[in-house]
């Protein structure tokens, strides 16, 4: 064996009750579970696991990492947290396939979420896109077709339905990149140039990713929107394309929030109503109480028409700054908000949008505008937890009842970028394993490695990994189930957790005594 790991309590990613035994592992591969001491003196390397648990690599079912890790491979907001795979493409928001033309203006464009990898990238199919992680980073990478990517691709970016040619050639493009790899295509239909998709468009791309053998991941419409079905986005929606297309849909970051606090049941009232009548449904979560996003992505409509450099245009116009101005401001929409990435006025980050309007003397919606010129774009800010601890636990226990269902499973949504970045790209899993699991145990441990191993590995069709199983791969994380714990928090977000000693990706170890080794084994999956 080239590691053995020894003693440990194995939970397996089945489900099942964990059990003690060692694990050996050759080269990528785990070759044996059970009693292996007489191994032991043969082997390269033997971790000591007594006491401790040994499961499945977590995955991390939605992260906007594809920019940071080519930038930064070591990625140890994501390692430390025993993350071994993680599926990128989220939102629509990323680069493939994206031509030489088109990589630039795209890659600019969503700067504030995915801040800036190299300018000369292919980025031209997902072959391309696939071969700039392939054991070049510390974790493997999935990925979703980017519907953005696509949009542009396929028409540019303008506020038009995807008809005729430019269609077929949005179709070809997703099944293209399915065929290179890919194992979804993801929509956030909030942004653009996606959110100028109207319904009958998703079904035809949809059914076009379901003939293929990709599933749908979906961040919802604003509800009301004439463009989908009925007028009615969200839920709706989602479930209306998946009747259509007979794609399986993935709910991403679907949870309650402090105005719904409590209302599980409410919350997956359609979505089971739907299952009961065939739609394919799954869904994922992150455990805090409010979220993030890059701030261009809350200005209107008509601001995208064009691109980048034309939205840049008009948020400098001063007529159409006024209006931008207000309606940002609208239904107090900017109270509490938090900046948390603005790389060329960097004191900025952490501090809220009305103190800094305050201290530059403009109203919180021109200081938006302001940090948007600034940046060239290039800002992200955050929500505010609630001031109610109550409401807050029941955030936390409403995440706790989601995972207790089997069609549940976890994406940090983690923006991993700026100073003060939201504290859930560094906290996750060990907050869910460690903090929650301890707090309220409404689901056993091994259920809830489960839903961060198994379940999404099957969902995406991750070959032969999220179990602790001979000839599976070898993404094993070892961690003190009573001491693994989530330190980061909205006032100090880049703390590293503690309790996870080992991490492995691909039969290496990436993490080693809670120190990240350099290595770089990941793989681009499946």
């Amino acid at each position: 064996m080239d590691i053995l790991i020894s003693g440990g309590t194995v939970i397996d990613g089945t489900g099942a009750p964990g059990f003690v035994a060692d694990v050996g592992i050759s080269n990528d591969a785990i070759e044996a579970i059970g009693d292996l001491s007489d191994l032991a003196p043969n082997a390269a390397r033997v971790i000591d696991a007594k006491g401790l648990t040994v499961s499945p690599g977590f995955i991390d079912t939605h992260t906007h990492s594809d920019g940071i890790l080519l930038w930064d491979p070591q990625h140890a907001n994501g390692l430390r947290q025993g993350i071994t795979t993680e599926i990128l493409g989220q939102d629509g928001l990323s680069y493939a396939p994206l031509s030489a033309e088109n990589y630039p203006i795209y890659r600019r464009y969503i700067s504030g979420i995915l801040g800036e990898p190299p300018e000369d990238l292919d980025m031209s199919s997902v072959s391309a896109f696939r071969s700039h992680y392939d054991k070049k980073v510390s974790i493997n990478t999935a990925y979703c077709v980017a519907h953005g990517a696509v949009r542009l691709e396929a028409l540019g970016f303008q506020d038009e339905a995807l008809v005729g040619d430019a269609l077929e050639r949005a179709k070809r493009l997703i099944t293209e990149g399915i065929e290179q790899g890919a194992v979804a295509f993801a929509t956030g239909l909030m942004y653009f140039p996606q959110s100028w998709s109207n319904g009958d468009e998703m079904v035809e791309l949809c059914k076009t990713a379901n003939e293929a053998g990709g599933v749908y991941v979906t961040h919802l419409r604003s509800n009301h929107n004439e463009r989908s079905f009925g007028g009615e986005g969200g839920v709706p929606e989602a479930l209306e394309i998946g009747r259509r297309s007979g794609i399986g849909v993935h709910f991403s970051h679907y949870r309650t929030g402090p105005e719904t606090a409590g209302q599980v049941e409410e919350t997956m009232e359609l979505i089971d109503k739907a299952k009961s009548e065939g739609v394919d449904c799954t869904m994922e979560l992150y455990p805090y109480p409010s979220g993030c996003t890059f701030a261009l992505s809350m200005l209107p409509s008509h601001v995208h028409d064009g691109g980048p450099e034309a939205a840049l245009n008009r948020i400098k116009d001063a007529s159409e700054r006024e209006k931008l101005a207000e309606g940002l401001e609208s239904d107090d929409g900017l109270v509490g908000v938090v900046v948390t990435y603005s790389p060329q006025t960097p004191e900025a980050e952490g501090m809220s949008v009305m103190e800094l309007a305050e201290a530059r003397g403009v109203s919180p919606g021109e200081l938006v505008c302001d940090l948007l010129i600034e940046n060239d774009l290039r800002v992200a800010y955050r929500g505010a937890p609630p001031d109610s601890v109550k409401v807050w636990r029941q955030v936390s226990r409403d995440t706790m009842d989601f995972l207790s269902r089997p069609d549940y499973m976890v994406g940090s949504d983690a923006i991993p970028i700026g100073s003060m970045p939201h504290p859930r790209a560094f906290g996750t899993f060990p907050r869910i394993l460690g903090r929650l699991q301890r707090q309220f145990n409404v689901i056993s441990l091994e259920q809830l490695v489960q839903r961060v191993t198994d379940n999404p590995a099957k969902r995406f069709g991750l070959k032969k990994r999220g179990r602790i199983e001979r000839g599976y791969f070898a993404d094993v994380v070892v961690f003190d189930s009573e001491r693994i714990i989530d330190n980061a928090t909205y006032d100090d977000p880049r703390q590293p957790p503690a309790g996870i000693p080992y991490v492995l990706v691909n039969g290496q170890v990436a993490v080693d005594n809670e120190k990240c080794t350099g290595v770089f084994a990941g793989r681009a999956v499946p």
